[in-house]
C-alpha cells in the first residue's frame, strides 16, 4: 500500500553499516538534512497526507527495529534501555518491546530533551561516586506541591468567579462516584509530574466506557484532532486482565502500548486507540501513588473496572497546570466544571451535586 511504498523510499535514503553494527550513513547523493527538504518533496509529490503519515511511521519503527536489533547482536545484551524524543512514539516501542532479540525495555520516560538535565545530573552522581550502577528513576512526580496560602488563593479567586468550594472528606471516593455517575472530573494533587505525560496529578479523568465522553471532553477543553487518542490508568492488579503483555513489560510512564484483550477494549473504550485497539496505559501501583491508585480502586468498587480515562489538565497547545490558580484558570477558561484541587472540590454554577 502508499504507507510502504513511502517507507521504502525512505528507507532508501540511508543504508547500514556492512558488518552488523548498530551504524547507519546517508547514501551516497543523498544532501545533508539540512538541505533535504527538496528530496522529500520528491519522495512525498502527490501523496495524501494520512499516507504520508503512515509511511513515515512505518519507515521509524523499521529503522528503530533494526538498530536495536544490532545493538543486541553486537553486544549480546538483551535487556535494552533506550531514550531521545523519538522514543516518545509508542507505536514503535511497541514495536521494539515485540523483538525476539529484546527479553527487557525500558523506556526513559518523557524522554525527550527535557530529561538531559537528569541524565546530565546521573553522569556526574556515577562520576563522583565512582560508581557504575545507579539507583533507579523510580517516581516522576518530581514538582512541587501546594498548600496554604497558594490554595487559599486560588479557592477565593474560584468564589470571585462565583464557583462553589466545598471541602470533602474523602475526596478519593467523592471523585470516584462522580466517574462512575459519568461526569468528567479535574484533578490536581500532590507533586506535579515531570514531562510530557499527565500520571494523575494534573489530569482530567474521566469513565472509561460512557459513550460520547471523549467528544464531551474535547469540545471542553483538549480540541483534539480526531486520530489523537486519549489514555487510560489502570491498577497494577487489574492489568493483566486488559493488556496482552507477554514479556510483562512495566508501564508506569504512559510510554509503551499495548495490544487490548476483549476485556479491555470492552472496559476501557474510551481510553484506547479507536482504529486499531491499542492502549498506552499507566499502570498504577499502590507503592508508587497511594492516593491515586486509591481514586481508582474506588471507581472499581462502584463499576467493576480497574481504570479511568486520564488526560493531561492544560489547555490546548499549554504545558501541564502548575499552580493552584492555574487549574482554576483551566477551569474558567473552558468548558470543564468539576475540578477536585486537593481535599477541595470546586464546580462552576449549575453543575449539580
Amino acid at each position: 500500500g502508499p504507507a510502504a511504498r513511502i517507507a521504502d523510499r525512505l528507507n532508501g535514503l540511508f543504508e547500514w553499516a556492512g558488518d552488523g553494527k548498530p551504524v547507519w550513513r546517508r547514501r551516497n547523493g543523498v544532501p545533508h538534512m539540512y538541505y533535504i527538504q527538496s528530496t522529500l518533496n520528491e519522495i512525498f509529490h502527490r501523496e495524501r497526507f494520512d499516507s504520508i503519515m503512515a509511511g513515515t511511521q512505518l519507515f521509524t519503527e523499521r529503522m528503530l527495529c533494526e538498530l536495536v536489533r544490532r545493538a543486541v547482536r553486537s553486544t549480546g545484551i538483551r535487556r535494552v534501555a533506550v531514550s531521545g524524543g523519538v522514543f516518545m512514539n509508542v507505536k514503535a516501542n511497541k514495536e521494539i518491546l515485540a523483538l525476539d532479540e529484546v527479553d527487557e525495555l525500558f523506556v526513559f520516560p518523557s524522554c525527550g530533551d527535557e530529561t538531559n538535565a537528569i541524565g546530565a545530573c546521573y553522569l556526574e552522581y556515577a562520576r563522583f561516586r565512582g560508581v557504575d550502577r545507579l539507583p533507579s528513576i523510580g517516581t516522576f512526580l518530581l514538582g512541587p506541591s501546594w498548600s496554604g496560602a497558594a490554595v487559599d488563593a486560588a479557592l477565593t479567586r474560584a468564589a470571585a468567579l462565583g464557583m462553589t468550594v466545598t471541602r470533602v472528606e474523602g475526596i478519593e471516593r467523592e471523585v470516584a462516584r462522580r466517574l462512575a455517575e459519568g461526569q468528567v472530573v479535574a484533578r490536581f494533587w500532590g507533586r506535579e509530574e515531570f514531562g510530557a505525560r499527565s500520571l494523575g496529578n494534573r489530569a482530567i479523568l474521566a469513565n472509561p466506557i460512557r459513550k460520547g465522553v471523549i467528544q464531551e471532553i474535547n469540545e471542553a477543553v483538549k480540541n483534539r484532532d480526531f486520530w489523537m487518542p486519549f489514555a487510560a490508568s489502570v491498577l497494577d492488579e487489574a492489568a493483566p486482565l486488559y493488556f496482552v503483555n507477554p514479556k510483562q513489560a512495566a508501564s508506569p510512564y504512559m510510554i509503551l502500548s499495548f495490544d487490548t484483550t476483549q476485556k479491555g477494549k470492552d472496559d476501557l473504550a474510551n481510553g484506547i486507540h479507536p482504529y486499531d485497539k491499542t492502549c498506552r496505559p499507566q499502570i498504577v501501583s499502590r507503592e508508587a501513588n497511594p492516593d491515586y491508585w486509591k481514586l481508582i480502586d474506588e471507581f472499581r468498587h462502584l463499576t467493576g473496572i480497574g481504570g479511568i480515562v486520564n488526560t493531561s489538565l492544560n489547555l490546548h497547545g499549554d504545558p501541564l497546570v502548575h499552580t493552584p490558580l492555574d487549574a482554576i484558570t483551566v477551569l474558567e477558561r473552558s468548558e470543564l466544571r468539576h475540578l477536585a484541587l486537593n481535599e477541595f472540590l470546586v464546580q462552576k454554577a449549575g453543575s449539580g451535586r
